[in-house]
């Protein structure tokens, strides 16, 4: 009985260890997950913190310092860069950087509408503003006080006088959009001086669509049949 009673007894503390080691392993591990769940939310209060840009402009920052470092290395090795950055880039990438690089060039695409010529004619004129100067700036201010900023109780008639040059580059300026406006024209839709070889629209987009596949097939008989040589 003595030892029925030491064996249960024994069994009871180790079974109690056990217990104690299991809780103690929970705990350990309550901790860790608390920890890691604190450091989760201060990394993301401070990436709310970060500029809305930050993840581009860090990527952007990765990007040059890796395309600085392929260059320095080139130049070292006496390679043409251009022709060894060509070599791990695809025909696909390299066929949408030529088509955004067209783009720049380009940066006009024509009429969309008055709001985007607005727009454009706007960025145009800011471009080709002279250099501000802070000398004539500041000069201006001292000399129309309040009137400077304007206001709605400000006459600004008479206070100001336009200097011979300005007048000379406004004059450019409108010269030259007369200049550009006479090169464009309406497009028509139809040709009075054109030879009339249909009897209504449908037969003359038809007569057109032949003209486009097959006009410079036939442009040979056509003029044979137009001096009368033709066999």
């Amino acid at each position: 009985m003595a030892e029925t009673a030491a064996g249960s007894s024994k069994s009871f503390a180790e079974k109690q260890r056990e217990r104690m080691a299991r809780m103690k392993e929970l705990h350990t591990k309550r901790n860790e997950a608390r920890a890691s769940n604190h450091q989760e939310v201060v990394a993301e209060d401070e990436r709310k913190k970060l500029p809305a840009n930050w993840e581009a402009r860090q990527r952007q920052a990765e990007w040059l310092i890796a395309d600085v470092k392929a260059r320095t290395e080139a130049q070292e090795k006496g390679l043409d860069y251009s022709r060894v950055k060509m070599l791990s880039v695809s025909a696909a990438e390299a066929d949408r950087v030529d088509k955004l690089q067209a783009k720049k060039r380009n940066a006009d695409p024509g009429f969309s509408d008055y709001e985007a010529q607005t727009a454009r004619q706007y960025n145009r004129l800011v471009k080709a503003m002279p250099t501000r100067d802070l000398a004539k700036y500041e000069e201006q201010k001292q000399k129309y006080g309040d009137a400077f900023y304007g206001g709605p109780n400000v006459i600004l008639q008479g206070l100001h006088k336009d200097t011979p040059g300005a007048i000379d580059n406004m004059v450019k300026d409108l010269e030259g959009q007369i200049a550009k406006r006479k090169k464009f024209s309406r497009r028509r839709t139809h040709n009075d001086d054109a030879d009339i070889d249909y009897i209504n629209e449908k037969n003359a987009r038809f007569n057109k669509k032949l003209e486009r596949f097959y006009g410079e097939h036939t442009a040979e008989i056509k003029q044979n049949l137009e001096r009368g040589t033709a066999i």
